[in-house]
């Protein structure tokens, strides 16, 4: 059975931490900014962990797992 390819549009959307949980951005942080308060662009910044039914999911697609 051959290696599995590693879908690089999940590469680019996903960082691995170190105990194997990945982050996510968040979306609507690229255009229309002004109508946005300050804190909500603040919380949009930071990235968020994937739910855990679809970590293993995006792992295996990733080629981490």
């Amino acid at each position: 059975m051959p290696k599995m390819k590693t879908k690089k549009a999940v590469k680019a959307r996903f960082k691995v931490t170190a105990t194997g949980k990945l982050l996510q951005g968040h979306p609507g942080t690229r255009r229309c900014l002004s109508k946005k308060s300050s804190k909500r662009k603040q919380k949009l910044k930071k990235a968020s962990l994937v739910n855990k039914a679809q970590t293993k999911t995006y792992a295996r697609l990733m080629g981490v797992a």
